[in-house]
């Protein structure tokens, strides 16, 4: 199968959606299949054996991590040559329009994939009363396709409860060969916990952005001055969380990956999750796999992948007082525990990039064979209005 990918977040960018491409590129590589990748640039010009298409782009201004590229004429050019059976858009925004354009142009069937909870970002940065017309935007996005992913039930409930149908689950994955119990290193330990490596160590992995309500974390440090806590990430807020974990016992680790991120998993005792706004958590199923106890808010996607005393510990959102003794229950040394941490490595084993891969496979075949009726994309027939039709005159100048 040929499959032509676009995504807006690349490498060297680290986060959830770029391990979700770059896991999903090795595999279907893996298994035969042959990739292109439109990207924004600043990447690698490959990506085991997919050529990379890199976008001119530049830096998002409030995340200089992120950043932006438009579509491009170029990208028809690639495609013809290319001549994909199916395309895949990881989250589309800008340059993934380039990608709903030349589907439609090029009859190429469209496979979108919904991995952030944008419209509830919103509400993080005062912007809230952009979230109608931002649902508006994404539903038109979503019905060009011929199948719609979500990667937990909660998203899949979302997008239809705003009239977004051909939805289908993609099963969550993880590589629990990386992520295992016996990567725990007492050097990881000692620098993740500030040299008290015999104090409870708690652990946050992941971005450090407004959404994921890591600051909520200070409320445990201040009940319980005997833990310690690990900040993995980066992020626009990270100086000022800096300032926030002032006098508290928390170490700033900066991004990690590979051994060294599986090493961090697997030394400490505790992971914490405070972030309301999961559509699936994959750096949950890195600590269940490492055999680390999951402390995750009971909202988004999260409930997909813990089962509250079963594979994880559930807390309800904005009760911090749950927050900090469901913390505690966790790290209590317990057969709960014990138990706990078996049952969760066992559940993510079941959850490999190979099944998940496969699994989407099927759905490309599904949007081969069943592709979306046009009257469905059409939309209505009536005149749009004038910054429409300059929108439409400026799309059809640059994308021929």
């Amino acid at each position: 199968m040929k499959i032509a990918i676009v995504t807006e977040t690349f490498l060297p960018k680290i986060d959830g959606i770029v391990t979700m491409v770059t896991k999903t590129v090795e595999t279907l590589k893996a298994l035969g299949d042959e990739v292109l990748i439109f990207a924004p640039s600043g990447g690698p010009e490959e990506l085991f054996g997919a050529q990379v298409v890199s976008l001119p782009s530049i830096p998002f201004p409030f995340y200089p991590e992120l950043r932006i590229a438009a579509p491009r004429a170029s990208m028809r050019k690639h495609l013809e040559a290319f001549r994909p059976d199916v395309f895949h858009l990881f989250e589309p925004s800008l340059l993934g329009v380039g990608g709903i354009y030349y589907g439609k142009v090029l009859h190429v069937p469209i496979v979108i994939s919904y991995h952030t909870n944008l419209p509830a970002y919103l509400h993080y940065y005062k912007l809230g009363f952009f979230e109608g017309p931002t649902w508006k935007l994404m539903r038109q996005r979503h019905l060009r396709a011929d199948l719609n992913l979500c990667t937990s039930t909660a998203m899949m409930d979302e997008l239809r409860d705003h009239d977004i149908d051909r939805l289908a689950l993609w099963e969550r994955a993880v590589d629990a060969q990386q992520f295992h119990p016996s990567k725990c290193s007492a050097e990881m330990r000692h620098t993740l916990s500030g040299g008290e490596p015999e104090k409870p160590l708690l652990l946050y992995v992941g971005r450090l952005s407004a959404e994921k309500d890591v600051g909520t974390l200070r409320e445990v440090l201040k009940a319980m001055p005997e833990a310690r806590l690990a900040i993995v990430g980066d992020g626009p807020m990270r100086h000022e969380l800096e300032r926030h974990f002032r006098g508290t016992p928390t170490y700033f680790a900066g991004y990690m990956r590979g051994e060294p991120l599986a090493a961090a998993y697997a030394s400490a005792d505790v992971f914490v999750m405070p972030s309301k706004t999961e559509t699936l958590g994959l750096v949950l199923m890195e600590a269940m796999a490492a055999g680390l106890p999951v402390v995750a808010c009971r909202a988004g996607g999260i409930p997909d992948a813990i089962e509250d005393g079963v594979t994880g510990f559930l807390y309800e959102p904005d009760d911090r007082m749950a927050l900090v003794n469901t913390v505690k229950r966790a790290l209590a040394d317990s057969p709960e525990r014990a138990a706990i941490r078996v049952r969760a490595r066992a559940d993510v084993e079941r959850h490999s990039w190979q099944g998940s891969t496969k699994q989407l496979r099927e759905y490309y075949s599904q949007a081969i064979e069943h592709p979306r009726p046009k009257a469905e994309t059409a939309g209505p027939k009536k005149r749009p209005g004038l910054r429409r039709r300059m929108v439409i005159g400026t799309l059809r100048k640059l994308l021929p």
